[in-house]
């Protein structure tokens, strides 16, 4: 019995003659939806699976099939006779587009059992020329394979192999998405064996009597390459990440530092710079054992690790979307090096392509490279490569908590090209300030959302195009966009026979939750204002690095459109926001912004047309309409007529009218200035390192409204009770 080893994800080639048994072994291995069948597409475009003429446009339509499974992942299995170079070539060529390892089987069975096969098929017109040519074909082509590109070759010789092989199945080489962590994951080191120490030290890891660092808690470090080169030890680092990694505690990825050296310890011919010298040097001093497992080490690291099920992706220069898990020459060389536009800076270095602008993928990517003053999220993605070795930090990364560690470099080792605190150029397109690229196609078509309570909520493709029709004409640049309050969802109505002229009562809705099982309800103080989210950014630093504007933030109606019209008022209003936020304490809590869901008054600032037009005509006309009538009735009845019915009724209706009023007057008064704004909010949204709204109480939300609240910066005092001198409405 020969097993054969094929990735879970590759394109499969059967190779073999007519006759050769190619279909049966495919049901036999593979399920129906993975293979691809040349004579089900001949059926499928010309009605016909014998019928050759229309062979060409088959294949059309099988590669365009295939590319899509491959597109999305997905196990493609080519079932054709596949004998001929010029067959292969289409297909070795989806396999480099889409990064997987094209695997060929070939299935050399002799002529004459083909032959014999053929003819007992009544539904099969193939000659026995035709067959005989196929087998000459194969002979041929066995040899080539491997120099066509089909990373693996595995020939099957003669029936009873064929029937007696079997299919394994193996994880790519990338895929450690069964691993789940805790992760630390450690920027680029470069020599720095010291401050490698620190930082482990700090982040909790503590030699074992072997001496190789382990942590209390079970965590892995993940190092994200460019271990050696310009620094004092790159030997010592390498014996600490070897240990680590040998010992189970750490997963390495190789830079492209890790890259050159290998090529050097081997012999190569490479250019002996970037720090390049240092290494050998202290290598050279190192005895030759310790210097042949550097070479196997290096020799053994994946370009990339998919980990976490898919959630966290690691690569040292970064890794697009659709190059996670995949194996090819160019899923390799860009995780080492990364893209550049072909351009080079005022430093002579090279200007880096801002692929991290256009990630969209649902995955955590952390990588280096290109050192940076500070990391900062991008679309999910973030870069720990902090020019340790340049005199700055060795950072790393806490996943799942997202939470930055670093210790300071000792000292500066290797004095950069570029400063460190300058940040490398990422050719911003024209008229975008922060350089980061808003993409249609994220909101065109049929889309959904990912919730936790009810799934995933599609959005229908018109949908989608008539809420980006009103966003684009009507709502604030989409990147302030983090949040849009939700629509109320009312508790059911009291029923009518049990309370007679009441819509809901507090005794019913609290029954309601009860049949829900709601176990907590929070009750909050309904101001009669006007819902908004505010969003406020520490510094204006903050505000260029995640949102892409320097502005101190914005603030938005929960329909997505700017709240107030005057900028200087919205300026003014973040400005105190801001200083209430320090005032509590709260900054060094939330990080570089904070996110509110409030309620703005008076509820008149952007309601007045709303106010004049209904409110008040309608509570105008109703109390001056029944203060008349009232007296009507007062004077007949005072003539001796019954009015007592009637009279009673009118009072109420009067009463009903003056509360009406009553009810929306505190909630207007004239607005001069920002003094006569009051904001209310009742909870807090979101944070830097994580969504508060996920993961923290609303009475947490609450309580940190309540700071903000009580501190009221350059703020008067709250209005009387019958508000401020009311206008005439």
């Amino acid at each position: 019995m020969k097993t054969i080893t094929i990735p879970k994800f590759s394109l499969v080639v059967l190779v073999g003659a007519t006759g050769a048994g190619k279909s049966t072994f495919a049901a036999r291995h593979f399920l129906p939806t993975e293979v691809l069948s040349s004579d089900a597409f001949r059926a499928l475009v010309g009605d016909d699976e014998n019928d050759q003429s229309v062979t060409a446009e088959a294949f059309q339509a099988l590669h365009a099939v295939a590319a899509q499974r491959l597109s999305l992942g997905r196990m493609t299995v080519i079932d054709a006779t596949n004998v001929q170079p010029e067959a292969r070539r289409p297909l070795v060529e989806l396999a480099r587009e889409y990064h997987v390892l094209p695997v060929a089987i070939v299935l050399d069975v002799p002529e004459k059992i083909c032959l014999d096969r053929t003819a007992a098929r009544t539904d099969r017109d193939a000659g026995p020329g035709v067959v005989r040519r196929q087998c000459a074909s194969l002979s041929r082509s066995v040899g080539q394979l491997e120099r066509e590109g089909f990373r693996r070759v595995v020939v099957l010789r003669g029936v009873a192999e064929v029937d007696a092989a079997q299919i394994l199945r193996e994880p790519a080489w990338a895929d450690r998405s069964a691993e789940s962590g805790p992760f630390d994951i450690i920027g680029d080191v470069h020599g720095c064996h010291a401050e490698l120490a620190d930082l482990l030290g700090l982040l909790g890891y503590q030699p074992d009597g072997d001496g190789v660092p382990r942590h209390p808690d079970g965590r892995s470090a993940v190092f994200l390459g460019d271990l050696v080169d310009r620094g004092p030890d790159t030997p010592g680092v390498l014996r600490t990440v070897m240990a680590m990694v040998a010992g189970g505690t750490a997963l390495c990825v190789p830079g492209n530092h890790e890259h050159k050296l290998l090529r050097a310890l081997r012999g190569r011919d490479v250019r002996v710079s970037h720090g390049l010298a240092e290494s050998l040097a202290q290598l050279k001093a190192e005895p030759d054992g310790f210097r042949n497992r550097v070479v196997g080490f290096l020799g053994g690291l994946i370009s990339h690790y998919v980990l976490d099920g898919g959630r966290l992706v690691v690569a040292h220069a970064g890794l697009p979307a659709q190059m996670h898990g995949r194996a090819s020459a160019a899923v390799r060389a860009f995780a080492l090096y990364g893209e550049t536009t072909g351009e080079t800076d005022e430093f002579g270095l090279p200007v880096r392509y801002p692929w991290a602008q256009d990630y969209r993928g649902s995955a955590m990517v952390v990588y280096g490279h290109t050192p940076v003053p500070e990391p900062t999220w991008l679309n999910n993605t973030i870069c720990l490569d902090t020019g340790c070795v340049f005199g700055g930090r060795l950072t790393a990364l806490r996943y799942p908590e997202r939470e930055l560690v670093s210790v300071t470099a000792r000292r500066v080792y290797f004095e950069p090209r570029r400063p460190l605190e300058v940040p490398a150029p990422a050719s911003p397109a024209a008229g975008d300030e922060g350089g980061r690229l808003l993409d249609v196609a994220d909101v065109l078509g049929r889309r959904g959302v990912e919730t936790r309570l009810r799934g995933r909520v599609p959005i229908p493709e018109q949908n989608a195009a008539a809420a980006l029709e009103v966003m684009s004409r009507f709502a604030v640049d989409p990147r302030w966009l983090i949040y849009l309050p939700p629509t109320m969802a009312p508790v059911p109505a009291s029923p009518a026979n049990e309370r007679p002229g009441l819509l809901e009562h507090p005794a019913d809705a609290l029954a309601a939750y009860r049949r829900d099982a709601v176990m907590a309800l929070v009750c909050e103080e309904k101001h009669m204002g006007s819902r908004a989210v505010v969003i406020v950014c520490r510094t204006p630093e903050a505000a260029l690095d995640w949102f892409g504007t320097r502005r101190g933030g914005i603030v938005y109606t929960r329909t997505g459109r700017r709240f107030f019209p005057d900028a200087a008022m919205e300026d003014a209003l973040l400005h105190r926001l801001n200083g209430a936020l320090a005032a509590a304490g709260l900054w060094d809590e939330l990080g570089d912004w904070a996110a509110l869901d409030c309620e703005i008054m008076p509820w008149s600032l952007k309601a007045d047309d709303l106010v004049r037009g209904q409110y008040a005509a309608v509570g105008a006309a109703a109390v001056a309409s029944l203060a008349a009538a009232s007296e009507v009735v007062a004077a007949a009845g005072a003539r001796g007529l019954e009015m007592a019915g009637l009279g009673g009724r009118t009072r109420q209706r009067l009463a009903a009218a003056q509360a009406f009023t009553g009810a929306y007057h505190p909630y207007v008064w004239p607005v001069s200035s920002l003094d006569d704004v009051r904001l209310a909010p009742f909870q807090v949204l979101a944070r830097v390192d994580r969504h508060l709204l996920r993961t923290a109480s609303r009475l947490a939300h609450a309580s940190r409204a309540t700071t903000i609240a009580r501190r009221r910066p350059h703020r008067r005092d709250p209005p009387p009770p019958g508000g401020y001198q009311r206008r005439r409405c």
